[in-house]
């Protein structure tokens, strides 16, 4: 089992490093973390560390959805950052909680950002406040001044909402 563990470790690790840059799987997934696998298909679903949920691994494309939690590592070790859009202060409190991001809010976004992406959407002061997946290019979030950039999927204070 132990050996399996470790296997599944190097496969997370792998899949992270390609979707949001070299060594960043280390950064993102330590030694420590839990992974949950599906009770039907046997494949990696969810992986935790101390019990907090950090990324799903989407069984539709490979790839990581994160948590807010996984977002706030990724963000705080990856260097340098990658799949990042950062919005006006105007926009923040509606998109932490969970309202999507629009172009006209975009002040700035990684440029290798395409569409369909996964994506951590910053404040001014480079605070994660949502994820959620790309709607436009990198490019096109910082030129465009209509329509919608990110479809956020998780907010930073809808948690609270719901605990109310």
């Amino acid at each position: 089992m132990p050996e399996e563990n470790s296997c599944n470790l190097r496969k997370i690790r792998r899949i992270a490093d390609y979707q949001f840059g070299a060594e960043t799987g280390k950064r993102l997934f330590p030694n420590n973390v839990t992974i949950v696998l599906s009770k039907t298909t046997g494949k990696i679903r969810h992986v935790y560390v101390d019990g907090e949920l950090l990324a799903t691994l989407k069984p539709t494309d490979g790839f990581f959805s994160l948590t807010i939690e996984g977002a706030k590592r990724l963000v705080g070790h990856a260097k340098p950052r990658r799949q990042w859009v950062q919005v006006q202060k105007e926009a923040e409190a509606f998109v932490e909680k969970a309202s999507d991001v629009f172009a006209k809010h975009v002040v700035d976004a990684d440029p290798d950002i395409r569409p369909l992406e996964e994506v951590i959407v910053l404040n001014m002061r480079n605070e994660v406040i949502a994820v959620g997946r790309a709607v436009l290019s990198g490019p096109e979030m910082r030129d465009y001044m209509r329509g919608v950039a990110v479809k956020v999927r998780k907010g930073r204070l809808e948690k609270a909402k719901k605990e109310k």
